[in-house]
Parts: C-alpha cells; structure tokens; sequence
C-alpha cells in the first residue's frame, strides 16, 4: 500500500517558512498598527509618526466612560451568546433527522440551507423589521429595540450555517455505535444524547463560534433593531466614531483601544476551543 505523503512536504522548507511568515506579517500588521495607536495621544495620531513622543495608556482608563464599553460588551454578549446557542441546539437536532433518516423533501431542504447563504442580508433588514413591526402590533411582544429581536434576526443566519455544519459532521459519526444503543435499550433520544453529541462536541464547538460571530460583526442588522439600552458594542464603536466626525479633536486612541477590547471575547472564545475547532473543521470530511 503507497504511503500517503504529508502536504507540507510539497513544498521546500525555505518556501513553506517565507510563506508562513509573510501570511503572520499581514494579519498581525494591522493589528500592532492598531495597540500602537490605542496608546499614541490624539494630537499626534494623524501625525504620521509611527513612534509616538509620549504613551497615552490612559486611553484605555478613559474610554469605558466616553465609548460605553461596558454596556455594549454586556448586550452583545447577552445577544451573541443567546443566538448561537439556541442555533446548536436546534440544529443538533435538525441535522441528526436529516442525516439519519430518508424522508420525502431531505435534499431540497439540504440545498436550500445552502441557497438562504448566497441572499445578501442586507435584502432582509426592511421584510424582518417590517415583520417583527407586525408582530409587535398584533401581539403586544415588544421585538424592536429588545434583546428578542437581533436574537431571532440572528438565528435567521446561523442557525442554516450551523445546520449544514453539524449535518457534515455527524454524517462521520458511525451509525453503528448508535444501534448497539438502541440495541441496549436505549431509546433514540438517549442515544442522541449520550453517543452522538459527545461525540459530535468539536462539530458543535464550530457551529457555536461561527454563529457567534455572525451576530458580533454586525453592525447594520443591530443598528436598527436596537435601541439605546440593548445596542451591540459594534453600533456603540459606530456611534462613537461618529461623534468624532466633524467635532474636535478626534480620539482615535480611545476608538482604537475600544476596537482592541471588542476583538478580546473572540481571541479568548477561538483560545478555549482552539482544540475542538481543529478536530471539528477536519472531521467533518472524512465521510460524505
């Protein structure tokens, strides 16, 4: 049988180390850029100097009272945490019926959470809020401008991403350790319980960060559907980048160090789960 040759051995050692290096260069540029300027004064981050003469580290002190960090941190997480939990769970589910049982409609519903990725988002900001103005009429449930709202508007574009996740992922789950479950006595329900989702945990791991994610880059979708108490800490860096346009003196230190703070949850969140994401991102492969 001919041994399978490792990938990282196509190309030459020299050409893999400058390859590598040139790729870390151009993602952690920006981002020294940016704690550089989270601690340069105001009046000399449009200098162009890239040393400044004196470090500003009290920008970091000053900005939970000018940028409304705390609020926003504690709402998006409320809001992120809350979408992309409620999308695991539900498409644990969903993808298990859909990988375990033949049933009428199962591949077009398979290809239509692949088509709900190509809509541009943007296209469904005026039909959901105009939905959600309607429920809110007819019902009396308060949506707009509270946590239920960018939750559901969340759930809209996480939960096919996390289904069709999780229906790769449990598609190489051997079938066969879940019938000597049942087997067992084990009803299908415990089975799903104690076979399948230990097993399926790093699938799960990346359905949860990618959904997590969804919610906490946005900024259009929680612009609108927030009011001043439940706005993200996206809409509250927008907001306050806004106020510097036009005004005084432009605290792009505070701006930058904010930025480094709300990039700070996901660097941790990818940290904690770092082993389950690369067993997660490869297992799902292994069989069709």
């Amino acid at each position: 049988m001919r041994k399978r040759r490792d990938p990282r051995e196509l190309l030459p050692p020299p050409v893999r180390i400058g390859a590598t290096t040139t790729l870390v260069v151009v993602i952690l540029l920006p981002i020294a850029f940016m704690l550089l300027l989270s601690v340069t004064p105001d009046t000399e981050a449009t200098s162009g100097r890239l040393i400044p003469s004196q470090w500003a580290f009290d920008n970091y002190v000053t900005m939970w009272s000018t940028v409304h960090l705390e609020q926003g941190l504690v709402n998006s997480l409320v809001i992120c945490g809350a979408s992309s939990m409620i999308a695991v769970i539900v498409a644990v589910g969903a993808s298990y019926v859909l990988s375990r049982f033949d049933f009428r409609g199962r591949f077009p519903y398979l290809y239509s959470l692949i088509a709900l990725q190509s809509i541009p988002h943007v296209m469904l900001l005026l039909p959901l809020f105009v939905l959600f103005a309607s429920i809110q009429t007819t019902i009396g449930i308060t949506l707009i401008g509270a946590y239920p709202g960018p939750i559901l508007t969340y759930l809209t574009f996480a939960l096919p991403l996390a289904t069709w996740l999780m229906v790769s992922y449990l598609a190489s789950i051997p079938v066969e350790l879940e019938e000597a479950a049942l087997v067992d006595g084990a009803t299908r329900l415990q089975a799903l319980l104690r076979i399948v989702v230990p097993l399926a945990l790093p699938g799960m791991v990346v359905a949860l960060v990618f959904s997590f994610l969804t919610g906490w880059n946005d900024v259009l979708f929680a612009s609108v559907l927030t009011s001043e108490q439940t706005r993200t800490l996206a809409v509250e860096l927008q907001v306050f980048s806004a106020q510097q346009q036009g005004g005084a003196l432009p605290r792009y230190g505070q701006l930058m160090g904010a930025s480094m703070i709300s990039a700070l949850p996901v660097v941790i969140l990818y940290m904690i789960f770092q082993r389950y994401l690369i067993g997660g991102l490869t297992a799902g492969g292994v069989k069709g």
